[in-house]
């Protein structure tokens, strides 16, 4: 994927903002079969037409169930095509639709689910077809911060509805497609926006593979190799993704997963935000979670006091950087009125455990990526849980500990390292069965991922001025 020639073209780019070298494109593979109904592509929206958010477009968002209760998980609902941008208002040179597919929550039920889905302009490379998908840190409570919405064009700008993480990932998103990967993006916290709902997130997210699969425009072939990748509260879906897959989803060729800021313990990092910077994204997750588990729904409602029942009400509908910024410093556990510790409680407890990673060892390779001094999701619940996973004799976990950065730093430097893995594994190279624990002093003085920073700042480069993002691209 990075070669010297890379550099030499981003640095060009980086002079010129126009240049660009076109590489000669090659056969596509065959198309995969399908499987259940091909819904009619409704077309985009002409700009400057701004679209609506979910909450005003149900019918897409939360069809009737007659409309897809009969199908089986990842089949398709509806699409449609969309134009996407970078930060809202650049346009991006890329084939793009929404599709609604069919999922299913934590109770067996069946439910709608949304995702993005990016197909490279150009033909396709040689050989199977490379599909990605990205689990963004959405860390919401409200449907119009799901990144279905947010990286369209002409949609609220992230910097005001709170969708920092959405916006930003956006350029991340931009350079896998233009590693010529089609890539699928699920709004994985499902129609409630239950953050942090593991075990829901994970069905989500492997339904939209399943649904990337079924739609006929992306083309991708039979022997179509997948790769997951997300940090922090998109390592929450990609995580319990790689867990169920073989329960849940054995029929996919899922090759990898790189994913970082891993919150392996949801109880672990309410122990850490209590009175702590992070208490007000935490008590987002409790809320999202109570959303997907009534019995928490219900102990809470009957044990908050009333400020915690105030918080509630005024983080129901917010995003990201609002959740933060509402109620840091909490003591969260202090808005339940019962004596001792309430996550020791007979509910809490149990639902605390049911979103604990750990239960399963993914059977493909997984690469692990963490702050040692993460303030948000600390790295103790991690190391226990790569521990758990290496027990598991054919495990295949490489687990990389940076000391310098932290969980917001890490977010952005630990990217480009999961891209050239996740390209090692497209490409085929083997993985050693066993576990490997690096310590670093900083994941960006690896200088194998040096050319996968300039590619980043390359390829939103090339986005900004309009180009093609695909193949034939500049790599």
């Amino acid at each position: 994927m990075v070669r010297r020639r890379t550099v030499r073209i981003v640095v060009a780019l980086f002079v010129t903002l126009v240049m660009a070298i076109g590489l000669p494109a090659v056969a596509s593979a065959a198309p995969s079969s399908q499987t259940g109904p091909q819904p009619k592509v409704a077309p985009a929206l002409p700009f400057p037409v701004p679209p609506a958010i979910p909450e005003f477009d149900r019918s897409f968002y939360l069809p009737a169930k007659a409309k897809y209760r009969d199908l089986k998980p990842g089949q398709l609902i509806a699409a449609r095509r969309v134009n996407l941008a970078t930060l809202s208002v650049l346009p991006l040179n890329v084939d793009s639709w929404q599709v609604s597919y069919r999922s299913t929550n934590t109770r067996g039920e069946a439910i709608p689910a949304v995702a993005t889905v990016i197909k490279p302009r150009g033909k396709a490379k040689r050989g199977p077809s490379r599909l990605l998908s990205y689990q963004v840190a959405e860390d919401s409570t409200a449907q119009y911060c799901a990144p279905t919405y947010q990286l369209q064009l002409a949609s609220i700008p992230g910097n005001l509805t709170g969708s920092a993480d959405s916006t930003y990932e956006g350029l991340l998103i931009n350079s896998a497609v233009a590693a010529g990967w089609t890539v699928v993006i699920p709004d994985h916290e499902g129609p409630d926006s239950a953050f942090a709902a593991g075990p829901l997130h994970g069905r989500i997210t492997l339904d939209g593979i399943r649904a990337a699969r079924n739609f006929r425009p992306l083309g991708l072939s039979d022997d179509v190799r997948i790769g997951m990748t997300g940090y922090s509260g998109g390592a929450i879906a990609t995580g319990h993704a790689a867990e169920l897959k073989a329960s849940y989803a054995p029929e996919l060729n899922i090759v990898g997963a790189a994913y970082g800021g891993v919150p392996a313990d949801i109880g672990a990092l309410v122990d850490l935000a209590n009175n702590n910077a992070a208490s007000g994204l935490i008590l987002a997750g409790v809320i999202g979670v109570s959303r997907e588990y009534p019995e928490l729904a219900a102990f809470l409602n009957k044990h908050m006091n009333t400020l915690g029942h105030a918080l509630l009400a005024g983080k129901n509908p917010l995003c990201l950087t609002y959740q933060a910024a509402l109620a840091p410093f909490l003591n969260i556990k202090g808005l339940i009125d019962l004596p001792g510790d309430p996550m020791k409680y007979p509910t809490p407890r149990k639902v605390l455990g049911q979103l604990k990673m750990g239960k399963v060892t993914p059977e493909f390779p997984i690469s692990i990526m963490q702050s040692n001094p993460d303030w948000i999701a600390p790295v103790g619940p991690v190391n226990t849980l790569v521990k758990t996973y290496c027990r598991t004799p054919g495990a295949r976990v490489a687990y990389t500990r940076d000391h310098f950065s932290e969980h917001i730093t890490l977010a952005a430097a630990s990217f480009p390292a999961a891209m050239v893995w996740l390209d090692d594994r497209f490409n085929g190279k083997p993985v050693a069965k066993g576990c490997s624990t690096f310590d670093a002093g900083s994941i960006t003085l690896n200088q194998k991922n040096w050319p996968a920073y300039a590619n980043l700042v390359g390829d939103n480069l090339a986005a900004i001025v309009g180009m093609q993002i695909g193949n034939p691209g500049r790599r």
